[in-house]
């Protein structure tokens, strides 16, 4: 009588882009099931803040760098919006899916340390760059925008939706709760967001707050990404470029351990 063998294992082969594509859809699922939420809220709040910075504060009679204050000001608005949503994504994955428990769910799957990463990465890259779009094409209607340099623009904010979406990774694994992730947002992301040109130049700035201002990562993302629409910058685009691929790396190396250790992941 002939035995029934059980199934031969599936090859995966050095990378496991089957488990590896599941797990970006899952993220991409994930915030488009509550867009209004994740998209749409977004954008109202962005525009929220050109009301009030540009509107309702002279308008286009005030200028920075020679250009009209809204003009200078939309850029940095949408970057932000980029940074804030892809930070949000994966911080805000990983730890509800510590809370409710459900976390073994990623980790049990034949998935490596890098796997994850590049997964929960390219999720959070994903929406920041829908939330900036989003948020672009909306400001367009209110704001003339134009484009100078769509190079600039494109590295700029793929490069920094990648940092954010790997600090929210690391944050994610750290944060036990959601106070954690609080303190996180509040004391680490709004200040460096808030501080690093986004409403201003720094050229304005006194001498030693605008050194301290090329200390802050998040002065290179956005000046770079700004001189993609206005064509000058406040500093050089090779050295922005420079500081944000060091700090994409570094970061992905330690979610990378993180993930590798199960630090703070399994029981």
């Amino acid at each position: 009588m002939a035995v029934a063998l059980p199934p031969a294992p599936r090859p995966l082969g050095t990378i496991n882009w089957v488990g590896l594509w599941t797990l970006y859809l899952k993220e991409i699922r994930r915030f488009g099931k509550v867009a209004t939420q994740t998209v749409i809220a977004p954008v109202v709040t962005t525009l929220l803040f050109l009301a009030i910075f540009a509107l309702a504060l002279g308008g286009n009679s005030r200028q920075a760098n020679g250009i009209p204050f809204s003009q200078f000001l939309a850029p940095g608005l949408i970057m932000m919006a980029i940074v804030q949503n892809a930070f949000v994504n994966t911080s805000s994955s990983i730890l509800i899916s510590k809370i409710q428990g459900n976390i073994v769910d990623v980790l049990m799957p034949p998935l490596s340390a890098g796997e994850l990463t590049l997964a929960f990465a390219a999720g959070g890259v994903t929406r920041g760059l829908v939330v900036g779009l989003a948020v672009a094409a909306t400001m367009a209607l209110f704001v003339p925008i134009h484009i100078v340099d769509p190079g600039l623009i494109a590295f700029h904010a793929l490069a920094a939706s990648l940092m954010l979406s790997l600090v929210g990774i690391i944050a994610g694994i750290w944060a036990e709760k959601f106070d954690h992730m609080a303190a996180i947002t509040n004391f680490v992301i709004t200040p460096f967001a808030f501080l690093s040109g986004t409403f201003y130049s720094v050229e304005r700035l006194p001498q030693l707050w605008r050194v301290a201002a090329h200390f802050d990562p998040f002065f290179y993302m956005i000046d770079g990404f700004r001189a993609g629409f206005i064509g000058r910058a406040d500093t050089s685009p090779y050295l922005g470029a420079t500081v944000l691929i060091g700090a994409d790396l570094l970061l992905w190396i330690l979610a990378y351990v993180l993930f590798r250790r199960g630090y703070r992941l399994k029981a």
